[in-house]
């Protein structure tokens, strides 16, 4: 159950990101790698994140790769009006909606491997009636 409502709500997040024409960036993106170093545990440090990342992505392309000096002269010529920031382009959406997709997919990795795990158990020890079973069984035998 668990496992199908985190897929629902990865596909949400996935379909906020198309219909706005948006990108769904790879788990390798420089963005998305900087996150996961941070390691937010509130919602507090995921702002912040964004923040952070806002500030950075003035001085980045639109692949999140860094500018050089005359990327930036050429591009801030070119696509970007006076008193404009190349950042005002990607709202803090895509950073949060991006964040969340990696959240979620490391949440299904890990209940994927304590599937797996609770499948070998099973194996080995039985279900819970077996479990149960062997304990009173012992526990007959002591009397």
């Amino acid at each position: 159950m668990a496992r199908a409502s985190l897929e629902e709500l990865r596909l949400d997040y996935e379909d906020f990101l198309r219909q706005r024409g948006w990108p769904q960036w790879r788990p390798d993106h420089p963005a998305l790698k900087r996150f996961k170093a941070k390691r937010c545990a509130t919602l507090e440090e995921v702002r912040q994140w964004v923040r952070e990342e806002r500030r950075s992505l003035k001085n980045t392309d639109r692949h999140g790769q860094a500018r050089t000096n005359t990327d930036l002269g050429r591009s801030t010529a070119s696509s970007v009006a006076v008193g404009e920031s190349p950042c005002q382009s990607v709202p803090s959406s895509v950073l949060v909606a991006n964040a969340a997709l990696s959240l979620l997919n490391l949440c299904c990795y890990l209940l994927n491997r304590q599937i797996a795990a609770q499948a070998a158990a099973f194996e080995e020890e039985g279900g819970f009636t077996e479990r149960l079973h062997r304990i009173r069984s012992a526990r007959r035998q002591d009397w």
